[in-house]
């Protein structure tokens, strides 16, 4: 019988068992992000100094662990002739694979880390947010850069792309059932359920990192399932002449001049403050702008959708990709963002139903947005291939390149959003009865219930402005990026031609 199941995992298509490592992580990371700042603030008591020291300081490493990981991990990469024995692709991809079986176990150890008081609440949040966020970054990067790596056309990379959408959508399911046992005043059940998810973590990477690896041990070179449709390109390894490696100076003047990289950060760093002004204030929108006016139940429900809906979402707008294309679908997404936040506008805070609707939809088709932006960063990965000449791609430093100019809109998005909501309201959520504030403003003679409307009105300017604002900058940013069409097409038939060029075969399965 084990025999029996170890024949069946073997013999998975590569796509799937790439799309299991979303699973592994998001099982965990969604709990993380559910549970971590109430666990700190209600269970361990920390101060609110420490609590912004910690976040400070999380906020400086978590924009430069990318950069910094990426370019240990692939400055080797960089050069336009390898020094000695040229590292073919089977290579590649086993390197990230051992550094996927080593950090995926450490990720789910940090993880267990914040759920159990061992030092002082300040310093255990500082240390626990850093380590955390060190194994996370070094599992995005390889994880993200076998994207680039295992495939090069739209469609295979859409294939591997899809199965990560479902297997995110599948690791959702651990919000859910985190539900049943968080108890702030007994964290023993809560505590127990999350070794139960780490353990699950540790074994699904050890397991799913062997499988992969044991596909390209076999003389340098990648065994593919029958059923996979992706395809590697075999490098021969050639005696070529040394020529020194690029600084990593030279290497951001090389970034500085690729055009359509730069437009796109323009644009993923509004898309990534948008993703997290929602993730921020989806249950203040909740509580001010429909509290009153649906059950407890609906509200759960809503926010439980909008961790998986997004997922699922983005299984159908990869079979768009397929027809369309990702630029396409992307701008397309751009203007629906735009339509839907005109429309709640006029249709003013008073219709319920549309509300409802447009706060789960507004975080979904964001979310969903950011998913399929790593096909870009692939896209991306070639022509900076194609335009440097590099014998091998730089996947996981061009991917940290993206973190490190698009991280801070994760920051901007509470300290803009919380700016923007006092100063039209009073509104301070920091303090115990914030609500004092919108009082002492106004006259008198009027009372808190009379200055609800107020808040009220500020939460839907917020609501419905903040998407509108991005919709418009993104719209302009992306008409910019010419990395589509005829010219994505030119940039991976060049591709193909100079790794087809050092290749023996083009093995297709």
């Amino acid at each position: 019988m084990g025999l029996r199941l170890l024949a069946c995992l073997f013999h998975l298509p590569t796509a799937v068992i790439y799309g299991s490592l979303s699973l592994f992580v998001s099982i965990l990371h969604n709990v993380f992000l559910l549970y971590y700042v109430d666990t700190f603030v209600s269970v361990y008591k920390i101060d609110k100094l420490s609590f912004w020291i910690g976040e400070t300081v999380f906020l400086i490493w978590n924009s430069l662990n990318d950069p910094l990981f990426g370019w240990l991990s692939d400055r080797v990469f960089l050069s336009t002739q390898q020094p000695g024995a040229e590292i073919s692709s089977p290579e590649v991809v086993l390197k990230r694979l051992r550094a996927l079986s080593h950090n995926g176990p450490l990720f789910a150890i940090s993880f267990l880390a914040f759920w159990v008081a061992w030092a002082h609440p300040g310093l255990q949040f500082l240390l626990c947010l850093c380590m955390y966020d060190s194994f996370l970054t070094m599992v995005d990067l390889h994880h993200n850069a076998l994207l680039a790596d295992l495939a090069v056309s739209a469609k295979d990379r859409t294939s591997l792309n899809f199965y990560c959408s479902l297997f995110s959508a599948i690791g959702s399911l651990s919000v859910f059932m985190s539900y049943a046992v968080w108890n702030k005043e007994d964290f023993f059940s809560f505590r127990i359920f999350c070794v139960a998810l780490a353990l699950c973590s540790i074994i699904g990477f050890t397991l799913s990192t062997q499988l992969l690896r044991q596909r390209f041990k076999a003389d340098g070179k990648a065994k593919w399932d029958q059923e996979s449709t992706l395809k590697e390109l075999y490098i021969e390894k050639l005696s070529v002449p040394q020529e020194k490696r690029i600084t990593l100076a030279e290497y951001l003047q090389q970034l500085s001049r690729h055009r359509n990289f730069l437009w796109f950060v323009c644009m993923n760093l509004v898309q990534v403050f948008h993703c997290h002004f929602n993730s921020n204030f989806f249950p203040l929108f909740l509580e001010h702008l429909l509290s009153d006016q649906i059950s407890v139940s609906t509200g759960s429900f809503l926010l439980g959708v909008s961790y998986i809906a997004p997922h699922l979402n983005n299984l159908y707008f990869l079979s768009l990709c397929r027809r369309c294309g990702v630029y396409a679908v992307v701008r397309g997404l751009f203007f629906l963002k735009l339509v839907l936040s005109i429309v709640m506008l006029l249709a003013g805070p008073d219709q319920v139903y549309l509300l409802c609707i447009f706060i789960a939809s507004n975080r979904v088709f964001t979310e969903g947005t950011c998913k399929l932006l790593n096909l870009v960063v692939t896209d991306l990965v070639d022509e900076d291939l194609v335009l440097n000449r590099r014998k091998q791609a730089a996947s996981a430093l061009l991917f940290g390149m993206v973190a490190l100019v698009t991280k801070p809109g994760q920051t901007f998005a509470p300290l803009i959003g919380t700016w923007l909501l006092c100063a039209y309201t009073g509104y301070d959520i920091f303090q115990r009865n914030p609500l004092s504030n919108v009082v002492s403003a106004q006259p008198k003679l009027e009372s808190a219930t009379v200055l609800e409307p107020t808040l009220r009105q500020g939460c839907f300017y917020l609501l419905v402005f903040v998407p509108i604002t991005c919709a418009l900058l993104q719209l302009l940013s992306w008409s910019q990026f010419s990395l589509h069409g005829k010219r994505l097409q030119m940039v991976k038939a060049q591709r193909q031609s100079l790794t087809q060029g050092r290749a023996p075969e083009v093995k297709t399965i």
